[in-house]
This record gives C-alpha cells, sequence and structure tokens, in this order.
C-alpha cells in the first residue's frame, strides 16, 4: 500500500501536464536546470575563493622579515666582542 509503482507516477505525470500544460513543463525543466548550474558553479567559485590555512604556515605572516636584524644570544655576543681585534 506504501510502495510507489508505474502507474502511480503516470498518474503523477499527468496531474502535472493538466495544472501546468504540456508547453510550460519543458520550459520550467529547463529554468530549474539553468538554475541548478548557476548554482553549482557559485559555490565552486565559492569554495576556490576561500585561503586554504595549513598548520604549519602561521597566519600572522613570517615572523622575520629582510629589515630585521638577526637576534644574538647574549653568551654569543660576549664571545664575539673578546675576539674582536
Amino acid at each position: 500500500m506504501g510502495e510507489f509503482g508505474p502507474w502511480h507516477l503516470l498518474i503523477v505525470a499527468a496531474v502535472f501536464v493538466v495544472l501546468f500544460g504540456a508547453k510550460r513543463l519543458p520550459d520550467a525543466a529547463r529554468s530549474l536546470g539553468r538554475s541548478a548550474r548557476i548554482m553549482k558553479t557559485e559555490l565552486k567559485s565559492m569554495h576556490d575563493d576561500e585561503p586554504t590555512v595549513s598548520p604549519a604556515v602561521p597566519v600572522a605572516g613570517p615572523l622575520v622579515g629582510p629589515e630585521v636584524a638577526p637576534v644574538v644570544a647574549p653568551e654569543a655576543a660576549a664571545t664575539e666582542s673578546l675576539h674582536v681585534s
């Protein structure tokens, strides 16, 4: 009783044809297909625009740039000053 057979689908198709007309059904299906295609491309472009963040790359950017002097440990700085002639 709860199963849909071929007769049920045929009756539903006939109701759609009577309600909407045979001429408007292909136009409605075409419009639905275009809408689905547009939605698919927009979702894909939204997915492509998202930045990917990997755990190894810092979010704020590099911590040392070319304008920053290297950091020297205090004990290394003391031994370097002794060797300067």
